[in-house]
């Protein structure tokens, strides 16, 4: 680590003010922190000391999201390889799931970083650390087959609109790599809902590849069929759904590596297991409560068994990563389990009663986003009316 110390020290008066590449000085120390803890000290109080900085809880995350990140290269390939009819050995399939997904990965990183850069010179500030995770989150949100011109477009929109536009991380009020994916969402629904969108065509000349998933199977029910029935006789039982070995978005099929990731960031005290348990809760309670009502004449989701929700769609990949996210979330500890308990209730409800939209925790956690401030500011008012006034 010298010799990459000494490069530093070398270089560094080239990015000093009055340098010759003064504009990207945030750029130098971004790579600088990369390496090497910052030197700089408080000089005014409060003296507060922690390891846990923003680089390191970032990098938990980022840790938190190999998991569903392995997975989905492994599945993303897996599903082109059987469709196009290629060997499905574990290596040629993480090839291939390679192939696809480290396009939209490089392409996430690359345009995001590039506004993240601008914004970092144009304000004279130091590149944020926040990027890492929204960089990698986003094109996990992403159907495999997705162009990259559109990622590209989506992932500016996220940094931009949804953070840069707020004054950067940490005065963002919606989640901004949901904030990108709801914009393609809406911009090109074409790409980002139906069948043929979630399986990447390997063979030349195939414009198409069918591959329906739980939710959109579930959305063709009618009256007096059962979605559990539905879904068995297209070989989607609960532990398949659970594993995640079906097609989708590239991180968000399985529940299973969604929940390792969420002991990661429990244990480490990152993310809220508060949120986690609420947004759970909320499904259980919001499903158990809808089953009361189902009848002959009732709609299929009405008696669906509430666990099939935390293993159907990105439900797991957004209440673990997403509503988690500490800048968009709120602060106080009991708000937190108002929040996540609402955004697990929305789910639900978008999915029963909007079958346009199936998956509904996208919506549920942006809409929840807006919320944040006023359930803090609930909880304080509350706190406040305990305190015994001065007399």
């Amino acid at each position: 680590m010298k010799a990459v110390r000494k490069i530093f020290d070398a270089g560094r008066r080239h990015f000093q003010p009055g340098g010759r590449l003064a504009l990207l000085a945030p750029l130098f120390a971004a790579m600088e922190t990369f390496f090497f803890i910052p030197g700089e000290t408080s000089r005014r109080q409060p003296f507060i000391r922690d390891s846990l900085d923003l680089k390191r809880f970032m990098s938990v995350v980022i840790l938190a999201l190999a998991p569903p990140l392995l997975f989905g290269i492994y599945n993303t390939g897996y599903q082109a390889s059987r469709t196009a009819g290629l060997p499905p050995d574990f290596l040629s399939v993480t090839a291939r799931g390679l192939w696809i997904v480290m396009p939209l990965i490089i392409v996430s990183y690359g345009v995001g970083f590039f506004w993240e850069m601008l914004f970092a010179a144009i304000r004279r500030h130091p590149i944020s650390e926040g990027f890492l995770v929204t960089g990698l989150l986003f094109p996990l949100t992403l159907p495999p087959t997705i162009p990259l011109w559109q990622a590209a477009l989506g992932i500016s929109f996220g940094v931009v609109i949804g953070k840069e536009i707020f004054g950067g991380t940490g005065r963002n009020i919606f989640n901004p790599a949901l904030t990108g994916r709801a914009f393609l969402f809406f911009a090109y629904p074409a790409r980002m809902s139906g069948d043929p969108v979630w399986v990447a065509r390997l063979t030349p000349g195939v414009d198409a590849v069918t591959g329906a998933t739980p939710l959109g199977l579930a959305a063709l029910s009618q009256v007096g069929q059962k979605i559990e029935t539905i879904l068995a006789g297209s070989d989607f039982s609960f532990f398949r759904m659970l594993i995640g070995h079906h097609a989708g978005s590239i991180g968000e099929t399985s529940a299973l590596c969604c929940l390792a990731g969420a002991v990661i960031l429990i244990a480490t005290g990152v993310g809220s297991f508060r949120i986690i348990a609420g947004g759970i809760l909320g499904v259980l309670a919001t499903g158990g409560l809808l089953n009361l009502f189902a009848g002959p004449a009732a709609q299929p989701w009405f008696g669906l068994n509430p666990f099939y929700h935390l293993v159907m769609g990105g439900f797991a990949f957004g209440i673990v990563y997403m509503a988690t996210d500490p800048v968009s979330a709120p602060g106080l500890e009991p708000a937190k389990w108002v929040y996540g308990f609402c955004i697990g209730a929305l789910t639900v409800l978008i999915r029963v009663f909007n079958p346009a939209y199936p998956e509904g925790v996208m919506l549920s956690i942006l809409f929840m986003n807006l919320f944040s401030p006023l359930l803090d500011h609930v909880g304080i008012a509350l706190r406040l009316k305990k305190r015994i006034p001065n007399v």
